[in-house]
This record gives structure tokens, sequence and C-alpha cells, in this order.
């Protein structure tokens, strides 16, 4: 069932995803079409810029989105790099249509505009646009529709639209969100597809009107981009003063996120933008370096191996200071203390398969794994606490190995695409799926203690953010959080509600 909560939320990604399409288009439409008439008239430049466009459609959206976080100005998280990909994207069908539609124009046509004396300014807006119109308006729906389906990879860096509950659905194994994100995509490619179809049609049967039409057009584009524009600048101007708090794309980040996140809002008069389910480690971690957002939680033995490269250390403290000292002079972020629970690996196996072969260890396990299916997410396979050192202490080796995207792993494991996987101790979907975690008996693994990350500049400018996160410290044990885990994977309830009740529960309010 969709609550009315549902439909508010669906119409308000189904508008930001409509502004990050139109916005995309807009600045795509500007560069793409002068560029693609350009090269009618310089031909030696058609091969490079053809074959740079042609580059960046090969180049998968989330390496673009990834890319560009590092990026000044035009890159973090949020609505630019959003933009800035989407544009990228379109300009492949913008520029060839626009190259081949003015190419096609009839030679003889030309010649004659020529004998009558046009200049090449008046053949080019009287006779080869107007006659080349329908195939450029061609280029813009196959932009737009391309827009639409890269818009929803837009929610991995922040930058919200109808990937927010693919994504959400996704790491909850929730069907219902995932079709309240793709239905409307679905809805709005078709429907956009639809009317540019139309228009090209119109264009097409009626030539005699086609100077009439692009004017309307031009008109209409010009007035919709002024009211979109208009729309931001005036969003920006009345904004409050506001802090971006992001999470990783999984429900415990999310919660931990929503956490922060309610916790500054009631202790302070900030008010939080929420970049959930921004992608892995390091997307956060440059996100939260470069001012992006201005905290998120992180793990301390994540941050030991996979942020600074170093060994893993078994004392819980060593580590702490460790990170503490090491981000503080490298990054300039301040790692707060410890929310009071530990999130380790946890190498998951269905429970009908550990009562079949009898293992309840790794170790154990290992003498199975050249029978066995492992799914690791892509960043466990590289960092240095991750899978390959862990194989050889162990001596694993499976049969083969599935990379795949960590809010994939679970429905994987159910539905028996693979054998074994490596996610979080305190996942809520552990029970929910009748699963068993092998105990890492070698003691391979650092500690993994949740402590919140903030960029110092910022700290700088709210020093009163700083005191009221260190309220958190200490406040949430393995039983809390693995309950709110499962409130939300198994009972499909509100994060916001769920972390108000346990921060209610715990006088934080």
């Amino acid at each position: 069932m969709v609550s009315n909560a549902d439909i508010g939320e669906i119409i308000l990604r189904s508008g930001e995803h409509l502004i990050l399409v139109a916005i995309s288009m807009v600045v795509a439409i500007s560069i793409g079409i002068p560029l693609g008439i350009a090269i009618t008239r310089y031909p030696k430049l058609a091969p490079p810029i053809l074959g740079v466009a042609n580059a960046l459609q090969t180049i998968p959206s989330l390496a673009i989105f990834g890319f560009l976080i590092s990026v000044p100005f035009l890159g973090g998280i949020g609505k630019n790099p959003a933009i800035v990909a989407l544009t990228l994207y379109a300009l492949l069908p913008l520029i060839r249509n626009t190259y081949v539609g003015i190419n096609s124009v009839d030679p003889a046509v030309r010649e004659a505009g020529r004998g009558m004396g046009m200049t090449d300014r008046q053949l080019l807006t009287q006779v080869e646009l107007p006659l080349a119109s329908g195939a450029i308006l061609a280029g813009i729906r196959v932009a737009t529709a391309i827009s639409v389906g890269v818009a929803t990879i837009a929610a991995a860096i922040g930058g919200g639209g109808l990937g927010v509950f693919i994504f959400r659905g996704l790491a909850t194994i929730d069907n219902r969100l995932i079709l309240m994100g793709a239905i409307p995509a679905a809805a709005i490619a078709l429907g956009t597809d639809v009317a540019l179809g139309w228009i090209e049609q119109r264009l097409r049967q009626q030539p005699q009107r086609r100077g009439k039409l692009d004017r309307q057009y031009a008109i209409g584009g010009g007035i919709l981009a002024v009211i979109i524009a208009g729309s931001i600048g005036a969003n920006y101007l009345n904004a409050p003063q506001t802090i971006a708090i992001g999470s990783k794309n999984f429900t415990e980040q999310v919660i931990l996120g929503e956490l922060l996140s309610q916790q500054i809002e009631t202790h302070t008069k900030l008010k939080v933008d929420r970049q959930f389910n921004l992608g892995g480690t390091f997307i956060c971690h440059e996100a939260v370096k470069a001012g992006k957002i201005a905290g998120y939680v992180e793990y301390t033995g994540t941050s030991l191996t996979a942020i600074l490269k170093q060994a893993p250390i078994k004392n819980p403290q060593v580590v702490l200071d460790t990170i503490k000292q090491a981000y503080d002079r490298q990054f300039q972020l301040a790692v707060m203390s410890p929310l009071g629970f530990e999130n380790t690996f946890a190498f998951i196996i269905r429970n009908e398969d550990a009562q079949r072969l009898q293992i309840k260890t790794l170790s154990e396990a290992a003498k199975y794994t050249p029978q066995m299916r492992g799914g690791f997410g892509y960043e466990f396979l590289e960092r240095q606490d991750g899978y390959p050192a862990l194989a050889k202490t162990y001596g694993l080796k499976f049969a083969k190995i599935q990379q795949m995207e960590f809010s994939l792993m679970y429905p994987a494991l159910k539905q028996k695409s693979v054998d074994l996987i490596a996610a979080n101790s305190t996942d809520g979907l552990i029970p929910v799926l009748n699963l068993t975690i092998l105990a890492d008996d070698k003691k391979y693994f650092p500690p993994y203690q949740a402590v919140p990350i903030f960029n110092r500049a910022t700290l700088n400018k709210y020093p009163e953010i700083q005191p009221v996160i260190d309220k958190l410290a200490g406040s949430i044990s393995t039983q809390d959080i693995q309950k709110m885990n499962y409130q939300v994977d198994k009972k499909s309830l509100s994060v916001a509600q769920i972390v108000r009740e346990w921060r209610k529960s715990k006088n934080l309010t």
C-alpha cells in the first residue's frame, strides 16, 4: 500500500527528477546544438568532437559521478555534479543529430539560397536549421530519454530524484520502494518521449509552419528556463542556514545519518540537508573532506585500513587514537567519540547450508569454499582488511567470486545466486532471512567502532554542533542498532520515526 505520505514524497522526488533533467537538457542543448553546427562549418573538427562525445557515452554513470566529487565548483555531491553528468551524457545525440541533419540538407537548396544572395548566417537560420529541425528534435528526444534514466543514479551522490526510492528499496529488499521510484521514472520517460515525438511529427508533416513553431518553442523554452532558474535562485535566497549530513548506501548508515540530523535539528537552529545513500566509504570520505557534507558516521577499522592504508591493529583505543591524529593532520577532519557499538564484517551463509555442512567458523568453512560462490562488494575486494589478506589467513579458495553492490548481496544469497557474502554483523536482515554468521575464529578483523566524522571548518563555523553530537557518545548498544535495522528491513517502518522513538527512549529529545 502507498500512504498519503508516500504520495507526497513521490511528488517531491518526481519534481526533483524533472528539475535535474530540465536543467541538464537546457545546458546540453545550449552546448550540443552549437557544437553540431560548428562541425558542419569546420569538418576537420567533426571526428575529435564526435569521438569525445562517444567516449563520454561509454563511461559508466557511477564512474563519472565518482570522478566529479573531487572536481572544484562543478563537483562534490548534490545536484551540481548530477547536472554536469547528465549534460555530458546528453551531448552525443544532440551534436550528432544536428551535424547529420544539417549535412542532409539537399545541396541544391543551399545553392538556391546562395543564388538569392543569402549570407551564411541567413542560410543557416532560414534554410538549414528549419529543414534539419526534425532530426535535431529527434536528438533532443533521445537525449531526454537518456537523462531521465541516468538521473536515477544521481541519488548515489545526493542528487535527489526518484533514484532515492530505488536505492532505499535495494538496501532494504523492499520491492514497493523500488517500484515507487521505477514507475514514476518510466512514466516521465514515456511522457516526454510521446510529447517530443508528437512535436517531431508535426514538424515533419507541416514544413511550412516550421519557422513559426521554432520561434514558439524557443520562446517557450526560454520562459521555462527563466522559471526554473528563478525557482532555484529563490530557493537559495530563502533557505535557512543549512548543513548536509551524509551516509553510505545501507540501512544502518541511513539510520545513523538520520540520528545525527535529528540531534542537530533538535538542539540547534540549523537545518539539515539529508544526503543519504551516497555510495561507499570513499565517496563519503571525499565529500566530508571537501566540505560538501558536514559529517557522517564511519567505522574505525575502515578508517584505519581503507582510508589511511595502514595494517590492521587489534587494540580499539590505539585504532581510535591513530585515526584521530591522522584525520586531523591530513584531512582537517574531527573524529568524535564512539557511539557505543561495533559493526564488524560478517561472513554470512544460509542457515540450511550451515546445518547441512555443520560449520560455525570461517576455518571450518574454508574446506568447502572450492564448491561455493562468494558475493563481495567492490570495496571489500580491494581494501587492506578485505578479501585478499583474509583469503590467505583462512585459505579461502572460492569456485567463483561475484562482485556486486552491497544492496544486492542479501537478495543474491536468498535467491541462491551466491553461497557466502561479506556483510555487516549488525544487519537487520540476518535474522529476517534466517542466515548464519560464521565466527572470525582467528580474530582477523580490526575493531570497527562507529564514530561521527565531521569537517573541521564546519565545526569552527558552527561550534554548537560538537557538544550536541558528543551527547550521543556511548549511547547506542549493539542490540539498539540491530533492533533499529530490523525495524527498517523487516517491518518497513520509517527511519525518521524509528530514530525519533529511540532518541525519546534515551531522553535525547
